[in-house]
């Protein structure tokens, strides 16, 4: 007998087999430029259902996907319909605990914006509701499902450049002062919002936790923010391995990331960014022999989003889960610290006690077209996707 979510591909025309149904939580950019048209491309995988109070948003979103429209008030509602198995949540940073919680408490699986919160211990509370549940929580660390990313991460857990033992890295990008996240103070500022893709790249490269945090956040002259628009981190980690790395809102795009080792470097360019024609590449020089590669263009979101729909459909454990996530925020708070103070923070020593990234989790999804229009308010890219 067909299952509801065969009936419902059917009746759209898209692949027969179970699929996942999800409700979109936050209609901004993240979610209309990236996610949903990225949904479209997964073969387990749709949308049933939108959570916005933007009524524009509300109105032509709905009718444009064929979703059922709620109103924040109206999410338990919505956890209670039935017309979805997971969430997208894509509110700001420090909503996310009031929209995950209720959602993994009545076993909706949940997958996660990064980061995963603005405080350590809004993070245990949503790792604890999922402990409780069972439900799936995935943060959406969409370059954990890129081909390129997890071969750079491979090739150094094998040693191919010997032991690992500088990182450094830029991440900047020019944000509008009108946008949103420049009127949030150090919870919208750079930090949280781009700053999770070095830090999360150089804990996986290293594959151990940082120790000590340092930093130094900088307003550039002219500009019109809350908050540092540039701040320089430094990390150290066991072993004195040290990482430094650069993100800031005033200065036009750079991205990529260097990793020195024993036997030579790795150098990554794109190595953050998504989107039509962004291959995610890197030189590799060992032992004085040089080499480049460059991987095909994907829909990031379409990976992770098939990536964490065959983990539910297969209850397989996601890999970027909840631990993954309070790793980095741990550290993000302890930047916070550091500028606020002007001394270093010192980390207890801790261990990741789930595996981390593997080469199994790359998936293929071909990149899909971004819609032509933004709709509704707050139409400026966003940074940290």
């Amino acid at each position: 007998m067909e299952t509801i979510k065969e009936t419902v591909a059917n009746l759209i025309g898209m692949p027969s087999g179970p699929k996942v149904r999800y409700a979109v939580v936050a209609a901004g950019n993240i979610s209309q430029n990236a996610f949903m048209p990225g949904v479209g491309t997964t073969s387990n995988s749709i949308m049933t259902a939108l959570v916005t109070d933007d009524q524009e948003k509300y109105d032509k979103l709905s009718k444009m996907y064929n979703l059922k429209p709620y109103k924040y008030a109206e999410f338990d509602q919505l956890l209670d319909s039935g017309v979805c198995d997971a969430i997208y949540l894509a509110t700001p940073n420090w909503l996310h605990r009031k929209f995950a919680v209720p959602a993994l408490e009545k076993g909706i699986h949940v997958l996660l914006e990064k980061p995963m919160e603005v405080t350590e211990e809004d993070c245990v509370a949503i790792n604890d509701a999922q402990k409780k549940s069972g439900a799936k929580l995935m943060i959406a660390y969409r370059l954990h499902c890129e081909a390129g990313t997890l071969e750079i991460i491979d090739r150094v857990r094998k040693g191919d450049i010997g032991e690992p033992r500088i990182f450094t890295s830029v991440f900047t990008q020019h944000l509008d002062e009108n946008n949103h996240r420049a009127k949030h103070g150090f919870d919208g500022g750079p930090v949280p919002d781009m700053g999770p893709y070095p830090l999360n790249a150089v804990r996986n490269l290293f594959g151990t936790e940082p120790i000590e945090v340092s930093a130094v956040g900088f307003k550039t002259p002219g500009a019109n923010y809350t908050m540092d628009d540039t701040v320089a981190i430094t990390l150290r980690f066991p072993e004195d391995r040290v990482a430094q790395f650069t993100v800031g809102y005033a200065t036009p795009l750079v991205e990529g990331y260097k990793i020195v080792g024993t036997k030579g470097h790795i150098e990554v360019s794109p190595a953050f960014m998504f989107g039509p024609g962004v291959k995610i590449s890197y030189k590799a020089v060992i032992n004085g022999k040089e080499e480049s590669k460059s991987f095909p263009t994907v829909d990031q979101f379409g990976n992770e989003t098939e990536y964490f729909s065959h983990c539910i459909l297969n209850n397989e454990y996601p890999e970027a889960n909840g631990e993954e996530g309070l790793m980095d925020v741990r550290v993000i708070c302890a930047v916070k610290r550091a500028l606020e103070t002007g001394q270093t923070q010192k980390l207890e020593p801790v261990h990741r006690t789930t595996k981390r990234a593997t080469l199994d989790q790359a998936r293929s999804c071909t990149q899909a077209s971004p819609p032509k229009e933004f709709i509704g308010r707050d139409s400026q890219p966003p940074a940290k996707e």
